[in-house]
């Protein structure tokens, strides 16, 4: 009996795409185009009756390398990479939305998902509904009628908010919509969409896949057809298409993807307890800790907690709440300013005037984006450093 080896192993062992020269490393195909025997193959592949390499905007072994180990290791039948990751949102929203067509979504959403969702689409005709994503009662509502597609990010950005993923797939597919999970917050290592009825998965792979600051990437994930036979011809024929180096970086990075979050979720868990017992915090956010408002969904959906926590800080007497902010954002000196995420280095940023600045205000108040509001990203530095970094800028 053929043994079964866990998907870590099968990750790191895989051979996709080895060349003939029997490589240890994946190859890196810096190609634009490839060469045909005759222009009888060229036409057989023009007419998709003989599958063969063509053109790196349509489809490269590099690029391939990836996709198939990012479908390996989320359990998706196919995967999908683009340029970036609101890149991925895009192609999944505009090659299978249409004008008269109904987008359901959560409002916590990254500003550019935001800014997409409800000043682009629109314009083509699109009906959008946004709801408060953690009300299942909400979405029992808007979810009364034909739909096209529900979309939604679980843990949100900035305020982790949780979308209860099971029970929204359920209501979704009565009125015969797909769903949509953006799960860069939690990372395929910490929660697994598809397994709870998602339909389809997208990252920005900058984030935690690449986990070193040095690429952008995305990837779409899902059913086979779905991917194959509606997203794929979009991304081929538009142009979104990621870079065989990118490919590369990233195809490396998934080696070591599971242990660089194990260890995060632990530095994280760290930076978590001691700032839960300081009095200068006003309140912190986190999916795994024991004050957070939705901790049993949190553990009942999520493998563990994640890499970022976000937390208000009570204003200090001579200072507004944006300035007390600053101040401490100001006086870290390991943990870096960033808008990025996920990264090995810890990062920090304040989403009021940085990733979500161009939200008008009643939309960030009704998101609870404060301007005493800060968010950190926890990388794999000593969290005995990180702690001391974090206790004397307060």
């Amino acid at each position: 009996m053929k043994k079964k080896y866990s998907k870590q192993t099968k990750l790191i062992q895989s051979d996709f795409n080895r060349s003939n020269f029997n490589e240890t490393s994946e190859a890196l195909f810096l190609t634009s185009g490839f060469i045909y025997r005759s222009a009888e193959e060229a036409e057989q592949c023009f007419l998709e009756k003989k599958k063969k390499f063509m053109y790196s905007r349509f489809s490269n072994p590099t690029i391939e390398t990836f996709e198939k180990k990012m479908a390996e290791l989320e359990g998706a039948e196919s995967c999908l990479a683009t340029s970036t990751g609101m890149s991925a949102v895009f192609s999944i929203f505009m090659s299978q939305l249409k004008s008269g067509d109904r987008l359901v979504s959560s409002k916590a959403l990254f500003g550019s998902c935001h800014y997409i969702i409800t000043k682009i689409l629109p314009n083509f005709g699109i009906n959008v509904v946004m709801v408060d994503g953690h009300d299942n009662d909400k979405w029992k509502e808007a979810l009364k009628v034909k739909t096209k597609l529900v979309f939604f990010e679980t843990p949100s950005n900035p305020c982790l908010d949780l979308v209860d993923i099971k029970s929204v797939s359920n209501m979704a597919h009565k009125v015969g919509a797909k769903v949509i999970v953006d799960n860069v917050f939690a990372t395929p290592i910490n929660q697994k969409p598809l397994e709870l009825g998602a339909d389809i998965i997208m990252y920005s792979a900058t984030k935690h896949i690449d986990g070193q600051g040095r690429v952008l990437g995305g990837a779409i994930l899902g059913k086979k057809k779905l991917c194959e036979e509606i997203i794929k011809p979009f991304i081929r024929n538009t142009g979104p298409s990621i870079s065989p180096f990118n490919a590369w970086l990233l195809s490396k990075s998934l080696d070591t993807l599971e242990l660089r979050i194990n260890q995060q979720n632990i530095n994280t868990k760290k930076v978590v307890n001691f700032l839960e017992a300081q009095n200068s915090i006003e309140s912190l956010i986190y999916p795994w800790s024991k004050n957070f408002s939705q901790i049993r969904l949190a553990k009942k959906q999520m493998n563990n907690g994640g890499s970022i926590i976000s937390f208000r800080l009570k204003k200090k007497n001579n200072l507004s709440e944006k300035k007390t902010a600053f101040d401490f954002i100001n006086k870290l000196k390991i943990i870096k300013i960033s808008n990025n995420l996920g990264d090995c280095k810890s990062l920090v940023t304040h989403p009021y005037t940085t990733t979500h600045q161009k939200l008008e205000k009643n939309e960030k108040r009704s998101l609870r984006i404060t301007q005493n509001l800060i968010r950190l990203s926890i990388g794999l530095e000593s969290s005995e450093d990180l702690i001391d970094d974090i206790k004397q800028a307060l």
